[in-house]
């Protein structure tokens, strides 16, 4: 699970390097709003070719809000999301790397709070690569932490 933003790389970055370190998901939901509804269209589209390339396939679905600020339906997507992976004996992996703070924020406390079993966040060492995507960057320049282990 994941939120929508503007830029493709805020997208699509966790989820590549997600992959490369093997968690591979068979199913992608993508929380977009009015905002960044055109992104979140485009990066579904790239979710296949990644997971593709990394030998899965995926179902991807995208929830719409009628407003960014909506934070009770923000709450709802994640909260009903883990629990229907859960009742499948799904790996549940909730990315908190884009979208705006407050919607990072609440995807970090709902992963906790409803049990993902990853919490993740891609993290750029260097700012030199903004707007660059996974392939691009150095492995030394990114890091994708995975909150469940932090904490």
């Amino acid at each position: 699970m994941t939120n929508g933003t503007p830029t493709m790389p805020g997208i699509l970055n966790p989820l590549t390097a997600a992959c490369d370190r093997g968690f591979v998901p068979d199913q992608a939901q993508i929380l977009s709003n009015p905002g960044v509804a055109d992104s979140v269209a485009a990066a579904s589209e790239m979710f296949d070719t990644i997971i593709d390339a990394y030998g899965g396939s995926a179902d991807i679905s995208q929830y719409s809000l009628e407003s960014e600020t909506d934070f009770p339906e923000i709450i709802e997507f994640y909260r009903s999301a883990i629990e229907a992976a859960e009742e499948n004996g799904d790996e549940i992996a909730v990315d908190v790397t884009p979208g705006r703070k407050f919607m990072s924020a609440i995807a970090f406390q709902a992963g906790f709070r409803f049990g993902a079993d990853h919490v993740y966040y891609f993290h750029r060492k260097a700012g030199g690569y903004y707007g660059q995507f996974y392939s691009e960057i150095p492995r030394t320049a990114t890091d994708l932490i995975d909150f469940t282990e932090v904490l």
